[in-house]
């Protein structure tokens, strides 16, 4: 037991040092992250047991399953708050997929009238198909706008990226990280706890590389994933399409490369110190 305790701790510690460098890097402190820890804690352990058929787990279950005192249980009154925005209800994000779906079908589509005729594609068609009518054309065009991944003149709207990055907005950028990252180590920790059905989660890795021959690599990734991203994006939307009212399972599918020059601590710098 005491050396499953160390393999746990381990991996925990290796998932979680990029969390605590961004949190650094955020401006989090100690105290954030120890009451975050322990309400997550308990939330689980609430999870875990309405998974054993028990709806309303007592303080003392709670208790022994965290190893929180009752008063820390009894003082979580309320859910984890997520101020973080969803990035998989976002329409711009949908209307963004729908468009580079149309742009692999033809490349002319990059550049598309904000309104048109019923014959002609129009940033407003899209925007109503992929938004299902819920969201105004013209607040998804601000916002896409405003993230700086179309242009706009004239009447006539632009692609300017071809992947959904909000990199303007840090908001977002977290949203995406939060969202990404969770799902990704969901797979992996349904897989090592031996949950059904596995779930695909696959790395390939090599050292000893030149960084040229690492970024050669990445733009090999960025291309595959590029035509993949359009296959699944279309059979997603066919999938939700086909789906029967009240339809529940949801999916996401990612890559990821990361390389650094490990000679290189890649530490960010720490902040300024304040004035005596």
């Amino acid at each position: 037991m005491e050396r499953r305790l160390d393999w746990a701790l381990a991996a925990c510690a290796r998932i979680l040092r990029p969390v605590v460098r961004l949190a650094l890097a955020m401006g989090v402190k100690h105290p954030h992250l120890e009451e975050l820890l322990r309400d997550l804690l308990i939330e689980e352990a609430q999870r875990s047991w309405r998974a054993q058929g028990v709806p309303r787990p007592n303080l003392s279950q709670l208790s022994i399953t965290t190893g929180l005192n009752r008063k820390a249980v009894t003082a979580k009154v309320r859910a984890t708050s997520d101020p973080l925005p969803h990035t998989e209800l976002s329409a711009a994000a949908k209307t963004f997929t729908l468009w580079l779906q149309m742009l692999t079908q033809n490349d002319s589509f990059r550049r598309l009238p904000i309104t048109a005729g019923s014959t002609t594609p129009s940033f407003e068609a899209v925007a109503r198909m992929s938004s299902r009518g819920d969201v105004h054309h013209r607040t998804i065009l601000d916002e896409l706008v405003r993230l700086n991944m179309v242009s706009e003149e004239e009447g006539v709207v632009e692609l300017t990226t071809d992947g959904f990055v909000p990199v303007e907005d840090l908001q977002s950028m977290l949203a995406f990280l939060g969202d990404n990252g969770r799902d990704h180590l969901l797979a992996a920790v349904s897989n090592t706890l031996g949950d059904e059905p596995r779930m695909l989660e696959r790395a390939v890795y090599a050292r000893g590389l030149t960084l040229q021959e690492c970024e050669q690599i990445q733009r090999l990734v960025r291309e595959r994933w590029a035509a993949l991203h359009h296959e699944l994006a279309q059979e997603m939307t066919q999938a939700v399409d086909r789906a029967p009212s009240g339809s529940t399972g949801r999916i996401r599918v990612g890559i990821y490369t990361y390389y650094q020059d490990e000679n290189v601590e890649n530490v960010p710098a720490p902040p300024p110190r304040p004035p005596d």
